[in-house]
């Protein structure tokens, strides 16, 4: 049974795999073409060549799926039986690999996985999947861990419920986009729309709380819903204006992955100094 069980996925992943690659860049890229409009570095290490894409970003994307990691086990390590605290550090675990992987396709090696082998260069990867996937994981986990630091009673089931569900029908619609294959049901954009409620939720549950408790906690909490929302908003605003594309031309290897990515850096050191002090578990809400 376990045979035909590893079987039946290794065949779904690499017919997953096949479908993907049948989703090219629009316009169509070659290899060429795609390096020719990128920041990039030629490397050998031990006869090997390979060419790594957008050196600095691959930097800071590394940085922060390290830091999420180390974050993420620092909370594990303080949960003294805190559920709360527990799946903080999942989620920021989650946060972290999904990071790491991110940047291994989006920049570092994305020449690599995306072109080589190719006579146009692919839209996406599984790498892309694997961190859209652990990203709604994520925020779902930091869904269960404010549902114990901030709710009770119904508020806290309803919220796990929610969480459980909102990853499950996430991860069912992007192995439908994968499969079928359809663009949009694999695209970063349909991952916020499954993100975006989720935090605005958790800032007004913390919001409502701190309004009526003034907990330090909750005001730790909106502050880290704030920070999030406020960085997804510059990288927007940064990559709508064309900033990228303006900068590589004057050489100056700078994008709004960058932004992005040195915003949730800050995002992280402010969840591991600032939201982990006293936050702990609540066994009573007062109306």
């Amino acid at each position: 049974m376990k045979r035909v069980f590893l079987s039946l996925i290794s065949g779904l992943l690499l017919s997953g795999c096949g479908q993907l690659d049948s989703i090219l860049y629009s316009p169509k890229q070659t290899g060429a073409e795609w390096l020719a409009h990128q920041p990039f570095v030629a490397l050998e290490i031990a006869s090997r060549k390979f060419v790594l894409v957008q050196p600095s970003s691959t930097i800071f994307v590394y940085l922060l799926g390290v830091l999420a990691i180390a974050v993420g086990v620092y909370y594990l390590r303080t949960q003294k039986a805190q559920l709360s605290r527990r799946w903080w550090g999942i989620a920021l675990i989650f946060w972290g690999v999904g990071a790491l992987v991110a940047g291994t396709s989006y920049q570092a090696f994305s020449y690599e996985i995306k072109c080589v082998g190719n006579e146009f260069c692919v839209w996406t990867s599984w790498w892309e999947i694997f961190y859209m996937i652990f990203s709604v994981g994520s925020v779902n986990a930091m869904m269960l861990a404010v549902s114990y630091s901030s709710v009770v009673g119904k508020m806290r089931r309803g919220m796990s419920i929610y969480a459980i569900e909102n990853f499950s029908v996430y991860l069912v619609i992007t192995m439908i986009g994968v499969f079928v294959p359809q663009k949009f049901l694999i695209s970063f954009e349909i991952m916020l729309i499954f993100l975006a409620p989720s935090i605005l939720f958790l800032f007004i549950v913390n919001l409502v709380r701190y309004r009526k408790m003034k907990d330090q906690n909750d005001l730790r909490l909106m502050i880290t819903w704030l920070w999030l929302g406020f960085t997804i908003v510059i990288y927007y605003v940064y990559l709508v204006m064309g900033f990228t594309e303006n900068l590589w031309e004057q050489g100056i290897w700078f994008s709004e992955n960058d932004v992005l990515h040195i915003g949730l850096i800050i995002w992280m050191l402010y969840i591991r100094f600032g939201l982990s002090k006293n936050l702990k578990d609540i066994h009573v809400f007062i109306e």
